[in-house]
């Protein structure tokens, strides 16, 4: 594994022709912006660079859309395709369409097993269900800036009986270990689940992750798998940067993301992300 400093990234200058036009997946909450959602000029001026070179730049995040959209923004994408819900949407992006975007895949799922089985285990946790409509339900008015919409407060049967893209599971009486273990011994299946840093868990369509989503993106653009590259911190990042060729972790990523990753970057709050994407100026 490679520990990159801010100087020229090792790796990129060892491939053949380093011209080459690459993918790169960028995560976001970790990664472009720290903890509070501010992104640092540095990262902003480096992902709009980079952007600006010509390579297909895309944001990979757990995010739903409407939280998604400023990012692309801040980084001057206008062209392209964005991941977002862990990989339960994919947009394309063009400044002719509309909206400046259309959603070309959503993966939906039934979610009343993993509901119920969730309920069951964590029966005071909180619930958020985004729907194929793009409209968030919740149970206690639960909101978080991921979700990009104020939710709608409902009963937790109008929830089971919801088509869904994503659901969020938050339990603020547990502590991250606890919650960990109550997942564990639920046994969730029929799904696709990642928790993150705290007593929160992301649940997504079975099979369906970013790097999913990434890879139908890659087959599309006819890149070579060689010229992936892939920067996150998350539990939610494994598979993409396991899936990159070149798989970037933060500094401040828990061990078992940084375990899988090729290289580890400086953390967000010293501009890791930034440091990468100047490597491929």
């Amino acid at each position: 594994m490679t520990i990159l400093t801010d100087t020229p990234v090792a790796g990129i200058d060892d491939q053949p022709n380093n011209t080459n036009k690459y993918m790169v997946a960028l995560d976001v909450d970790g990664t472009l912006v720290d903890h509070d959602g501010h992104m640092s000029e540095g990262v902003r001026s480096a992902a709009q660079a980079v952007v600006a070179s010509g390579h297909d730049v895309m944001i990979a995040t757990g995010r739903s859309l409407n939280a998604t959209l400023p990012i692309i923004q801040k980084i001057g994408l206008e062209r392209g395709y964005a991941v977002c819900c862990n990989g339960g949407v994919t947009l394309r992006l063009d400044p002719s369409l509309d909206k400046g975007y259309e959603i070309i895949h959503k993966a939906t799922f039934d979610p009343a097993p993993a509901l119920k089985a969730l309920r069951e285990r964590l029966p005071n946790a909180k619930y958020a269900l985004e729907d194929e409509d793009g409209n968030f339900l919740s149970t206690e008015r639960f909101q978080d800036a991921s979700f990009g919409v104020e939710s709608i407060g409902v009963d937790f049967q109008t929830m089971l009986d919801a088509t869904a893209v994503r659901v969020v599971v938050f339990s603020s009486e547990n502590t991250s270990d606890e919650f960990n273990e109550a997942i564990r011994h639920i046994g969730l299946s029929g799904v696709t689940y990642s928790v993150g840093w705290t007593a929160w868990l992301d649940i997504a369509a079975e099979g369906v992750t970013k790097a999913s989503a990434l890879e139908v993106l890659r087959h599309k653009l006819g890149t070579d798998q060689a010229n992936t590259v892939a920067v996150g911190d998350g539990r939610n990042d494994i598979e993409m940067l396991t899936w990159a060729g070149r798989g970037v972790a933060m500094g401040q990523a828990p061990d078992e993301v940084i375990a899988v990753a090729d290289e580890v970057t400086a953390s967000v709050l010293d501009d890791g992300a930034a440091q990468v994407l100047r490597g491929l100026l």
